[in-house]
């Protein structure tokens, strides 16, 4: 594809879609829980919590009927990964099973994505909760209660997704139909498919390992990001998405962390944040990753509160490292195939 081409599909702004009754089912699914976390003084349950709230954000795409059935299957991948964050997060050198265990989680959630079909596509968000949970050194003795937390913030999710579906069949909501694949998988496909996951996050990881990064996992992250998409083209855009947004979104992390919000205060921030971005992210994924960049800095503070000017610049630089990776695994490993299209 030609670069004005991929430029213009990089500029692009998609059409509302009953955005804003996805994104009060997704604030809603996070302040609550956040908020309970607060009043108990249990701040170290924040990740569980956090990753547990995610579940609100798959099925925004499918009809209400579809949407229990994809969270169901969400949900019980993000308590996996949470756990599985916890019971290394007390290991030596646990950011080198991170890297490991993630290529794993990328692996198998990209396989069980598009199994499913959920949206939004792929193990980002596992990924991501595995490395967090992790990053804790809470201990396994924890796992116990990471799950039951997690386990219960998804239910309430679950919940909220059908309460949200009610109302908005009353508020004549339009029905949006299932994604389908437009073309079958081969084999091969599928194959180059998972390798792209695994090589980009474990090499992404590795290298940010390697350089001495703070947060490797946020090179993962990137990373696992790019790659999502439907066909080479949309997945560059993405990466480039990805980078853009977030060297934007920095600046505005910047003055909101700046001002030191605490307690609930920060999580009306957060709620505040996952709103807009729930509202952008189906329309340009750039335009959510503004958002997205301080919403995941955020929600690391509410838990563990470190040096904001250190912050942003691991953020800045693991974001570049991961994306890169993924871009240059994504044109050494292509696929002509599309594997799920939006309707």
């Amino acid at each position: 594809m030609r670069a004005s081409e991929l430029g213009r599909q990089a500029l692009r702004v998609n059409p509302a879609r009953a955005d804003h009754l996805v994104a009060t089912r997704a604030a809603v699914s996070v302040v609550v829980p956040l908020l309970v976390v607060v009043w108990l003084g249990r701040l170290d349950w924040a990740p569980w919590v956090s990753f547990g709230a995610l579940t609100s954000l798959y099925g925004r795409t499918v009809l209400d009927r579809d949407r229990f059935g994809q969270q169901l299957w969400a949900g019980a991948s993000l308590c996996a990964a949470v756990v599985s964050g916890v019971l290394i997060s007390g290991l030596p050198h646990v950011e080198w099973w991170v890297v490991v265990l993630g290529s794993v989680v990328s692996f198998a959630g990209s396989l069980l994505g598009d199994a499913v079909r959920w949206h939004p596509p792929g193990p980002l968000f596992m990924l991501f909760g595995l490395a967090v949970c992790a990053s804790t050194g809470v201990g396994a003795s924890r796992a116990p209660v990471a799950l039951v937390v997690c386990a219960s913030t998804v239910a309430f999710s679950l919940v909220v997704g059908q309460v949200g579906a009610a109302v908005g069949g009353r508020l004549g909501r339009p029905r949006i139909p299932r994604p389908h694949f437009t073309r079958a998988l081969t084999p091969e496909d599928a194959l180059r498919h998972l390798l792209r996951f695994v090589l980009a996050t474990s090499l992404a990881g590795t290298i940010a390992t390697l350089v001495g990064g703070t947060h490797p996992y946020w090179a993962m992250v990137a990373a696992c990001a790019a790659l999502g998409g439907p066909d080479l083209a949309a997945r560059l855009v993405r990466g480039v998405h990805r980078v853009i947004g977030t060297l934007v979104g920095l600046v505005l992390a910047a003055a909101v962390l700046g001002v030191h919000p605490r307690g609930v205060w920060l999580v009306v921030v957060i709620a505040a944040l996952q709103w807009v971005t729930e509202v952008l992210v189906g329309r340009n994924y750039a335009l959510a990753c503004v958002f997205i960049t301080p919403l995941a800095l955020s929600m690391g503070q509410l838990a563990h509160e470190v040096p904001v000017n250190a912050l942003i610049v691991d953020r800045g630089w693991e974001t570049l490292l991961g994306a890169a990776v993924a871009i240059l695994v994504l044109l050494a490993i292509p696929s002509n195939r599309t594997s799920i299209t939006r309707q």
